[in-house]
Order: structure tokens, then sequence, then C-alpha cells
């Protein structure tokens, strides 16, 4: 049976592109349909999480999730990873590092923030370093005339921070950009210890530059945005770090 977008709580942004915002922390998670393909962006915040997602997405897309791109590596958006098996992953270079090296630190922060120990536990034994990394940009072709862009904008809000572009049609769709928690709307910026501040008005701007005037920028946490709430965000950045 097909169920629609509304049906099962997404956002519809535009033919074959949607998000949903997810309960607890408020995350953004992101879908692409393709011919036959179906890339998801971010993967929630827990095992279970991610499988509700990958139910949801192919119940939507009618057949699995081929891709997967995490924007950033906080346990909120990649924790649920070990339900996308055998799914194509993406994320921007260094992020394999922090899976290989940092699992402690994620595991203690998702506790810190209220994530039951033993779902963080399970979560950290089944992290696995995503296989495709981006340095700079990455074209993927989905099919049926849709092509993403993930581009590696940051550092900012991390030292790894992806964004996707969906490019518009002619006929008048417009760009949407998923700008994983450099974007924040339902809050100020949030910038931990792995945050790189004096970077990060510099990744806007190449949001900016991704997306142009007339985008639909969604963040990581928080309604969706334009590019005037995305500069004024920049320039408060700026502000609060003391860069230009």
């Amino acid at each position: 049976m097909t169920v629609t977008w509304e049906e099962l709580g997404w956002e519809r942004l535009a033919p074959g592109v949607g998000r949903c915002r997810l309960p607890g922390w408020d995350c953004t998670v992101g879908l692409v349909l393709g011919a036959g393909t179906a890339l998801v962006v971010d993967a929630g915040s827990s095992p279970a999480e991610g499988e509700r997602l990958r139910t949801w997405a192919q119940q939507l897309a009618g057949h699995g999730v081929t891709h997967l791109a995490l924007t950033h590596p906080h346990f909120d958006h990649v924790f649920g990873t070990a339900a996308f098996a055998g799914v194509r992953t993406y994320a921007a270079v260094g992020t394999d590092a922090v899976f290989a090296y940092e699992r402690e630190e994620l595991r203690r922060d998702a506790v810190r923030h209220g994530l039951p120990e033993a779902d963080a536990a399970a979560a950290v034994a089944a992290l696995a370093a995503p296989r495709h990394l981006v340095s700079g940009e990455w074209t993927l072709d989905l099919g049926d005339g849709r092509q993403v862009l993930l581009a590696n904008v940051g550092p900012g809000h991390t030292a790894h921070d992806l964004a996707v572009l969906v490019p518009g049609s002619v006929s008048g769709t417009r760009e949407i950009v998923f700008c994983g928690d450099l974007v924040e709307e339902s809050g100020e910026p949030q910038a931990g210890p792995d945050a790189v501040p004096s970077r990060w008005p510099d990744a806007l701007d190449r949001l900016l530059a991704l997306g142009g005037e007339d985008a639909l920028y969604v963040p990581g946490h928080g309604a969706v945005v334009d590019a005037v709430f995305v500069r004024r965000q920049r320039d408060e950045l700026a502000a609060r770090f003391g860069v230009s």
C-alpha cells in the first residue's frame, strides 16, 4: 500500500524530496528519491531510530535505500548508521578517523545528552566507518535526471561538515540544501569542543554560494529557512567568535 510523506510525519519539500524532524533532539533527516535509488541524509540517534528511518524511507521510495550521507559525526546524526548496512555511505573526509578513534567521546557525549547508556554502547559497538569520503565535491547520479551534490564545506560546527545540495529544476523547483548543524533554527548554533569557530562563517558563505538566494536551507535542527536567515546567522556567529 502506498503511503504519503504526510502520513509518516515527513515534510515534502519538492517532488521526491522531503525531511523529518525526529523526537528527542529535534534532529532533521532528509530523503531524496531517484530512479530505483533513495538517498537518506543522516541516520538518527540510535540503531532503533535508524531502523525506523530506513523503514520509512523504503515505504516512501517503494524500494530499498541505496545511499546515506552523514552531515557530521555527532551522535544524534550518526548513531543510527548500523541500520543502513549494505548502503553506500558518504561523509566528509576525517569522519572515518572520528569513528575509529573517538568512539568513547561519542558515547559519553550521547549519554550526557540523555541517550540511555545501553543504546549508546550498542550504537558505538556497531558504528562502521563510511567508505566514501568527500574531500571537495562529489556528484551522485540518482537516475531519472536527478543529480545530488555532496560538498565538504567545513570545518565549522565540526571539523568534518558535509552539505547536500539538491538542484532545482527547469519547472521552477527551488534548490534545497541540507546543512547539518552548520545552521540551526530551533536554538542558537551549538559550538562544542570539536567546533572550529574561526572557520564557521566561511562554511556558511560556502553554503550560500551552493544554494543561492532562492534556495530552501534545511537546518540540522528546526524549521526550513531561507538565505536571509543563513546570512544573519553567519554574521551572528562571526560576531560571537570575533571573526570577520
